[in-house]
């Protein structure tokens, strides 16, 4: 992926300053580096935004997924004021920071925020602000960035991406002012491929040193840019952008390291997602359960594109043995049962196949099933699952069980498994385009 950095102006005065940054490495040339996402309960433009799920996931969870797999951070954190928010980022790894009412409260600023984090670990001695409404975020991005503290000597390094805008000088309404041009010279309109347009703040990230947030900059000392792609710029402020934001993270958004295109078994619960939990009784005392049929179809997708699934019932909630022969013959799929502790089952058919576990999707829907859920590559419950399964899974659909969430689910799994396609497509021809001997060898 292309990207541009750019070094910006140093302040007057602050040479001392970046002088003192470059003192404060370790003996093993190493500063600590923590991540901080600032997740506060009190979000105006949308209730509980900061945990809402955005295409399957918690808002918070993509970039706390993006952070922890960019290898670069010595800790992970999140500061909110809020229960939920810190039940949320535990599951997902991140330590948590109790903000004091003092910074929780409209009117605080950010860097207000990340001071008091930082008074309070002595041992951060560069902190990387992330917003928590930039599901967008990929590893790579807070890599290459780092690296311009670490390796370039920068005192701060925050996100842009570019912007082709045309601005105008705002007037008061009635005034009879005219407005004039900001940026551009009316009689000379530049086409859009004509003019590198301007870099603008996406919010994504910001990276800082100690020493600058103790003179009150979040962006002091020698500065630099990192240039974002468009298509990786995604800001959630108000309702109207979480449509626009979903569709955009299912096609850019970072899922996770595992390779989606590997995987090569599911296993799929029964009760609760392929069914909606009901055993219905006629008068005659006939035993029933409905199946919908768009969560049939999304099974012979999976199977259409060689991924194997494999039905699940539980001795704690068991399917008569002539409802699991009829799903069976449904479904073209087998059915297992399976104990107490799922795993303890599905291991040995993993390893008869010779999988890793990132090659294996699961889909579940109750405490019991958490361990398969934090284990597989790709992992999945329905919108009704009850908590506990759904901070364990990596998506959380938009339909209940036996409502089509298993469709939905397998829509995503071959979603990915394109993406990484055109991935590998096309890091194969920057290769053979860079490297041809490489290919050759």
């Amino acid at each position: 992926m292309a990207t541009k950095k750019r070094s910006l102006s140093c302040d007057n005065g602050e040479q001392d300053g970046r002088l003192l940054a470059h003192k404060q490495l370790k003996a093993d040339g190493k500063r600590h580096v923590a991540a901080l996402i600032l997740a506060r309960g009190g979000s105006k433009g949308i209730p509980q935004k900061n945990i809402k799920t955005l295409a399957g996931i918690p808002l918070l969870g993509w970039v706390l997924r993006a952070a922890a797999d960019s290898d670069v951070f010595d800790s992970i954190w999140v500061s909110t004021d809020h229960d939920e928010i810190e039940k949320v980022a535990k599951s997902w790894g991140a330590k948590v920071h109790r903000r004091s009412p003092e910074v929780s409260k409209d009117s605080s600023t950010s860097l207000e925020t990340i001071r008091e984090f930082l008074e309070q670990r002595k041992e951060v001695e560069v902190v990387c602000n992330i917003q928590a409404t930039s599901p967008c975020l990929h590893p790579s991005h807070l890599k290459d960035a780092l690296k311009m503290i670490t390796e370039e000597r920068f005192d701060s390094v925050f996100s842009v991406v570019r912007r082709h805008h045309f601005r105008w000088k705002e007037v008061k309404k009635g005034s009879g002012e005219s407005t004039t041009p900001l940026n551009l010279n009316p009689a000379k309109r530049p086409r859009r491929q004509d003019w590198d347009g301007e870099l603008c703040e996406n919010g994504s990230f910001y990276f800082t040193t100690r020493e600058q947030v103790e003179k009150d900059l979040l962006q002091g000392g020698k500065r630099a840019y990192y240039e974002m792609k468009p298509e990786y710029s995604v800001d959630i402020d108000v309702d109207i952008d979480w449509p626009v934001a979903e569709q955009r993270v299912l096609r850019y958004g970072y899922f996770g390291q595992a390779t989606p295109e590997v995987v090569r078994l599911m296993f799929c619960n029964v009760s609760g997602c392929l069914t909606d939990g009901r055993i219905l009784l006629s008068a005659s005392g006939e035993e029933m359960v409905s199946i919908n049929a768009r969560d049939t179809s999304g099974i012979c997708m999976l199977q259409n594109e060689g991924v194997e699934v494999v039905l699940l019932t539980s001795d704690l909630d068991p399917v008569p043995q002539s409802l699991a022969d009829s799903l069976a013959k449904r479904t073209g799929r087998k059915v297992m049962q399976v104990g107490k502790e799922p795993l303890d089952d599905l291991k040995p058919i993993v390893e008869q196949k010779k999988l890793d576990w990132k090659d294996v999707a699961y889909m579940g829907n109750d405490k019991r099933d958490v361990k398969c859920l934090n284990l597989a590559g790709m992992s999945a419950v329905p919108k009704d699952a009850p908590v506990v399964a759904i901070n364990a899974a990596k998506y959380t659909c938009q339909n209940c069980g036996g409502m089509g969430a298993i469709r939905e689910f397998a829509e995503h799994i071959l979603l990915q498994k394109e993406k990484a396609k055109a991935q590998m497509s096309s890091t194969a021809s920057t290769v053979s385009t860079c490297n041809p001997e490489k290919l050759q060898n």
